[in-house]
């Protein structure tokens, strides 16, 4: 089913000879059949395995007949009968929403199934909301209109993107986990981890990021790498609920690593009407602020609790590989994002284009090299590589699919949301709420709307949650508060990822805290402890916009570089590992908190003369603190702090 699925996306890549829309529809439906089938192969042996079979297999029934009606009747949905539907249109309309909404709980639970019905229950009873939220309800037959059969809802523009754009990163993906990316990250991780005290817990937040930046999911990320990074850690010395909460943040984190960034660049680029490499530019630095900055808390965490823990890499992977094939192997899969990013970046071409020349190249070097080697070295027999690797090319269109196909189920269901609430006119009330709540402050504006974007998150892939706060919530931002477009959507996707480590959401916390065998509640705190500047850094997009807009110029890295040592300053605060001037505990948090303050105040005053003065400050207080030797044993205060 996965090659079927690919074979159908490499042909759209190639000849382009649907309509887009129609494209999609196919699609979705040849998506959810990936994910049943999955589903289907995972079910256990208890007692409702008959009972989910059945409904898996009338999810599927249903899907295959609502994907080949409205592919078949594609042209006179869209034009002929736009806003009007048969008696047996309508039912195949009622059936196939439920069935999605079915899906979508199956596969991410019940607290988002609450946001669809209700964006389907204010569409229908819009008439009774009070306020600013009244409006004259639609008919059943509108809502299934706007969510099926017009080709829009849950194969709206959203699922486009995704289908004609992300898809292909995706499979992308997949073949780097089947060709191997994944653990020769894992060991330049380590081989590089070994010049640092807290070279442990580094390689996991560096593994984490790089692979979650393509990956494009929070907790698919803490469950892929996690398993594998927190046992480490932890044999390592560290404690659970830090080891879980080091890799929840870089899983966070990888979702706003360039070029990939989760997807979400290549779908800011579609609704900002911008080039992708633009994007992309306009995450370096406030991404190199992240990484950084965890770095330091990471180092910190580390010298408490493991002290001179020694890392030795051959303890830790089977298969010891010399130099020489790190090296090749490192050029094999950095040849292909070389391709991606000369094609859109340089030469310019479409994002479709670029990632199915992306794809194609990943599989001529994913079977070329190692079949050439063969030959060269004469150690293997040159056919019997070549069918390994094309079993490993076929079980990465398995991988990418089966991490496709959640995706498309969550984007399907966002459009469906985006599409009923936009037609009830719902951006412009968000727009008038957050003015009417803020009275007009800008500062209390965005803090509303980050904890809006932190709520709608809900542990979402990366690209689902951007794409439903950045048709909601950013347009607010941009209209009412005059914050630069490029400014307010990059602060809605850091604010949206912030939900899977900020509790009581915090889903990725939720997979790391049960791989690591560690308190919740604990992990979480760690968690937003380490991530901490993360925050904080949305709020100096739109105080000093220049981080993000205007390309790399003098003021770039002068607010960059402030937002950097700010952050360095909030890690100090709440991650150090003495208290600071040998204070009890009181005095302990009272100069914690001027760190964290400081911090705030460098990274995102709207004043430069402000920062500079808080700069000046922290760095006088860290030089009082460098001249005052501590005493205590770091392993004892930290168990203090």
């Amino acid at each position: 089913m996965a090659v079927v699925l690919w074979v159908w996306v490499i042909s759209y890549a190639w000849f382009s000879w649907l309509p887009r829309a129609q494209y999609t529809v196919a699609f979705v439906g040849l998506s959810v059949f990936v994910y049943l089938f999955h589903e289907y192969l995972e079910l256990g042996d208890d007692d409702n395995r008959l009972l989910q079979s059945a409904v898996l297999g009338a999810s599927g029934l249903i899907t295959a007949v609502a994907t080949v009606y409205i592919y078949v009747n594609y042209s006179t949905l869209v034009t002929t009968r736009v806003g009007y539907a048969l008696q047996h249109e309508i039912w195949l309309a009622a059936v196939f929403t439920g069935a999605m909404i079915y899906l979508t709980y199956r596969a991410f639970g019940l607290a988002f199934v609450g946001v669809l019905l209700f964006a389907i229950f204010y569409g229908y009873f819009g008439e009774y909301f009070p306020g600013v939220l009244v409006h004259s309800g639609f008919s059943g037959t509108r809502i299934l209109n706007i969510m099926v059969l017009e080709a829009n809802g849950f194969f709206g523009n959203l699922s486009q993107i995704v289908a004609a754009w992300v898809a292909l990163f995706l499979l992308y993906a997949g073949l780097l986990k089947s060709y191997g990316a994944f653990d020769l990250v894992i060991r330049v991780a380590f081989r590089a981890a070994t010049v640092v005290r807290s070279g442990v817990a580094q390689s996991a937040v560096v593994a984490s990021l790089v692979i979650g930046s393509i990956n494009g999911s929070q907790t698919a990320n803490a469950a892929m790498t996690g398993s594998f990074t927190i046992p480490l850690m932890k044999n390592s010395g560290l404690k659970s609920e830090t080891a879980g909460g080091v890799e929840s943040v870089a899983s966070t984190g990888g979702q706003i690593m360039p070029p990939v960034m989760g997807a979400a660049a290549f779908v800011m680029a579609s609704l900002l009407g911008i080039q992708y490499i633009d994007v992309v530019i306009a995450g370096l630095i406030p991404a190199a602020i992240f990484f950084l900055s965890v770095a330091a808390g990471v180092h910190y965490t580390w010298i408490a609790q493991s002290g001179k823990a020694e890392l030795d890499v051959n303890d830790h992977i089977d298969e010891v590989k010399s130099k020489q094939q790190l090296i090749i192997e490192g050029v094999t899969f950095a040849v292909p994002l070389v391709i991606l990013i000369f094609l859109l970046g340089i030469l310019q071409w479409t994002v479709m284009t670029s990632a199915l020349y992306t794809v194609i190249s990943m599989v001529l070097l994913g079977i070329g090299v190692p079949v050439t080697q063969s030959i060269l070295k004469q150690d293997e027999l040159p056919g019997t590589v070549l069918k390994t690797k094309l079993l490993e090319t076929i079980d990465g269109f398995r991988e990418g699919a089966v991490i496709l196909a959640p995706i498309v189920i969550i984007i399907a269901a966002v459009n469906g949301i985006v599409d009923v609430l936009v037609s009830t006119g719902v951006p412009g009330i968000l727009s008038l709420i957050l003015i009417d709540l803020s009275g007009g402050s800008m500062l209390l504006a965005v803090i509303i709307a980050m904890a809006i974007c932190i709520l709608l998150g809900l542990g979402m892939p990366t690209v689902a949650a951007y794409s439903l706060v950045a048709l909601l919530i950013a347009p607010a931002l941009i209209n009412d508060f005059a914050i630069p477009e490029l400014a307010a959507h990059y602060f809605v996707l850091y604010a949206a990822i912030l939900s899977g480590i900020t509790p009581p959401i915090a889903i990725a916390v939720v997979v790391a805290a049960g791989i690591a065998e560690a308190n919740f509640w604990r992990t979480c705190l760690e968690s937003v402890k380490l991530a901490a500047p993360l925050y904080v850094l949305p709020f100096a997009f739109v105080y000093n916009p220049e981080i993000i807009i205007g390309g790399f110029t003098t003021m770039t890295f002068v607010s960059g570089g402030l937002a950097l040592l700010g952050a360095i300053a909030i890690i100090h605060g709440l991650n150090f590992y003495e208290r600071p001037f040998g204070a009890g505990r009181a005095a302990n948090v009272g100069i914690r908190s001027i760190y964290f303050v400081l911090g705030v105040a460098i990274m995102a005053a709207p004043s430069l003369t402000i920062r500079i003065g808080a700069l000046v400050v922290a760095i006088g207080l860290y030089a009082l603190q460098l001249r005052n030797p501590l005493e205590a044993a770091p392993s004892a205060s930290a168990q203090e702090n």
